[in-house]
């Protein structure tokens, strides 16, 4: 090989050797960088969840438990926004405007930035497990769904004195509020449409979701308004997230509120999604009424409405019962078909109860509602009770610990309806 080749070649091999090494050099600086970029990020979204400033003394994370910092780990991969007790003070000013309060907490009204007003839920209890599990429910499962009859969560503050939850503003409040108050009136064709929307609302919960989703707490009080009286199902501390393979679910204790909750509730039954059809039935009720289904201060035959309602059905006498109402001559065929799908879901036996899909359609009438057994047989002995109360039991609660040794053909006694039906 001559010398001019020879030089040539070593001339090509060095240079190929400086390309590698200026390659490498570039690969390591643009690695540098990532780790640096990642780190400013982690550091800039530390320093926004601790609220602008430096927390200094106990580390944040020591008042949580593993269950609850998991739990908040993974919600970072859902649609809520985590907010500071600070964004969520500046965007009520400072807790100003008061809208109600309920079992688990007080309701204040609020508005963002951009003009988006928002419901702030501040969480209260007597311990921090009950706060936390009300705080979990309602954020584990009305944070993970999207429908346009469920309300809507924007995000949750989670600080070791403020557990809270944003939801949208709903400018025209609870249904109840148009049931139950003269001042208000809404047309029995309006609240059909409502009645419509809200079994949309519990259906996408029990059929729709990848989790089957179990409200419990059906009740006027907790289906809310927007500004064109759209119903949006709303307060879902009492909610459950169920497997699709799990067909039961086993319960400690009572859960929902009393004259809304299943038979099953309250008694050694196995609980299903039923159960929220039985208080969308109870529901139904109230709105042919338009009154509390439990009302002592009527005639003795019309105190508990439902079975006010089934007299009539059975005596074929459903259009007295309307008229009683004050539902107008031209809804007269609706209000009949509300009635009778009142009664089919509030059969005593859960599997007897029809699916909230096929209730919509009842509804809707686009399918025709059988005639319904009668869902008060087991009443034997009943007599209207004497007191009315409208509680809220969760799981936990000292208000339900007796354990009534009953068979699926059990006939409930007096002092068991006095508990289930005020």
């Amino acid at each position: 090989m001559s010398d001019t080749s020879y030089t040539t070649t070593a001339n090509t091999n060095n240079s190929d050797d400086a390309g590698f090494v200026i390659a490498g050099v570039i690969v390591a600086i643009i690695v540098k960088i990532g780790i640096c970029f990642c780190v400013f990020k982690a550091c800039q979204k530390r320093y926004q969840v601790n609220g602008g400033f430096k927390q200094t003394g106990t580390p944040a994370k020591q008042f949580m438990t593993l269950t609850m910092d998991k739990f908040l780990n993974d919600m970072e991969r859902e649609k809520p926004i985590r907010f500071t007790d600070q964004q969520l003070r500046i965007a009520t000013d400072n807790y100003s405007y008061h809208l109600g309060s309920g079992g688990f907490g007080s309701v204040y009204k609020g508005s963002f930035s951009n003009g988006t007003i928002i419901a702030v839920k501040v969480l209260r209890g007597s311990s921090d497990k009950i706060i936390d599990a009300q705080f979990m429910a309602e954020v584990g499962t009305i944070g993970k769904v999207h429908h346009f009859n469920l309300v809507r969560l924007y995000g949750f503050c989670f600080e070791r004195h403020l557990r809270a939850l944003v939801y949208e503003y709903m400018v025209n409040g609870p249904l109840e509020k148009y049931l139950f108050h003269e001042s208000t009136f809404l047309s029995f064709e309006k609240l059909h449409e409502i009645a419509i929307g809200t079994a949309r609302g519990i259906a996408y919960l029990h059929e729709e979701c990848q989790q089957r989703i179990i409200h419990y707490d059906i009740k006027p009080g907790n289906i809310l308004l927007d500004r064109n009286f759209c119903p949006k199902v709303a307060d879902f501390g009492l909610a459950k997230l169920c497997n699709r393979d799990h067909t039961h679910i086993t319960m400690t204790g009572g859960r929902g509120t009393p004259g809304y909750a299943a038979p099953e509730l309250w008694l050694p039954f196995p609980v299903t999604h039923k159960c929220d059809v039985y208080s969308f039935g109870m529901l139904l009720f109230e709105i042919i009424g338009r009154r509390k289904n439990h009302n002592i201060n009527l005639p003795e035959s019309q105190v508990w409405f439902p079975m006010w309602a089934w007299e009539k059905f059975a005596a074929e006498k459903v259009g007295e019962l309307i008229t009683s109402c004050g539902i107008d001559d031209k809804d007269r065929e609706i209000a009949e078909r509300i009635v009778k799908v009142a009664l089919s879901c509030v059969q005593y036996k859960p599997e007897v109860r029809p699916i909230m899909s096929v209730v919509v359609k009842m509804l809707e009438g686009s399918v025709e509602v059988p005639n319904p057994p009668n869902p008060f047989q087991y009443l034997i002995g009943w007599v209207p009770p004497t007191h009315d109360t409208d509680t809220n039991i969760s799981s936990d609660s000292s208000l339900v610990t007796k354990s009534v040794p009953v068979l699926a053909t059990h006939a409930i006694t007096t002092d068991e309806i006095e508990l289930a039906s005020v």
